[in-house]
């Protein structure tokens, strides 16, 4: 009997480390983080579930109780409300935000468009051919804060601002250039190394200096039932695979990992 009560116990251990998770994240992991979680799930088992948004929708998402165990966003500010808010999780005292990444944004042409973005960088916009630009919604999609910041810093923003197309996200935001609703687009440096849109385009990387950093970080979310099985998915970021993943589409590592 304590045979048959070993191999019971062995088995409800084994479906509960089993059980998915819900990953919460920013759109332009869309094009990495399944690779990561396809790497992970081969590796331990874990099944994880992924949902892609802006980040602002997907904070709003949680506040009214959406059932995701962890958030990555691209930018540090909704993680840090989520925290403030009670709704992302501390462990003894200290809160499992971990800052995972720095995106890049770069604005992206189709192969066959005129512009010369290696000359004209983001004047190429004034550009009578440039009827429409996409951009991720500033409102709730930090790429899209970016991008405004980036055209205000060249001092362009009230030339092409009724040009401007927006996307929920900068993944929405990147089909509608891919697909020719729009003659460029600035989007995540993430998709333009996609497979997706890497052979179809060409593209400029807007410099640092020209929008907020894009700081990206991840947290565990206090609703979350499977708190341990959370924290080993975000500690598998810290890896230097996960690392390598990242940097292979355009992101940076901080200098300081939490």
């Amino acid at each position: 009997m304590s045979k048959l009560l070993a191999l019971l116990l062995l088995f409800t251990g084994a479906f509960a480390t089993g059980q998915e998770i819900t990953v919460a994240a920013a759109a332009d992991m869309s094009t990495a983080l399944p690779q990561l979680v396809a790497s992970y799930t081969k590796k331990t088992g874990q099944a994880v579930k992924l949902s892609f948004g802006s980040s602002g929708n997907l904070t709003n998402q949680i506040r009214n109780g959406a059932p995701f165990d962890v958030f990555f966003s691209a930018d540090e500010e909704y993680p840090q409300q989520l925290i403030a808010e009670g709704l992302a999780s501390r462990s003894k005292s200290k809160d499992t935000l971990y800052r995972y990444a720095i995106g890049r944004l770069v604005l992206w042409v189709p192969g066959d468009s005129p512009l010369d973005l290696s000359k004209l960088g983001m004047q190429a916009l004034l550009d009578p051919s440039v009827k429409k630009i996409s951009i991720a919604n500033p409102a709730h999609a930090p790429y899209g804060r970016a991008a405004e910041a980036a055209l205000r810093h060249f001092g362009i923003y009230d030339q092409v601002s009724s040009r401007l197309v927006l996307g929920e996200n900068v993944s929405q935001a990147a089909q509608f250039v891919e697909s020719g609703n729009a003659q460029a687009g600035l989007i995540a440096l993430s998709h333009a190394l996609a497979p997706a849109l890497k052979e179809k385009g060409r593209y400029w990387t807007v410099p640092l200096d020209a929008y907020p950093t894009l700081n990206q970080a991840a947290v565990v979310l206090s609703r979350s039932k499977q708190q341990d099985a959370a924290r080993k998915f975000l500690d598998f970021l810290r890896s230097p695979e996960a690392a390598s993943l990242l940097t292979s589409y355009g992101f940076s590592l901080p200098a300081e990992k939490r």
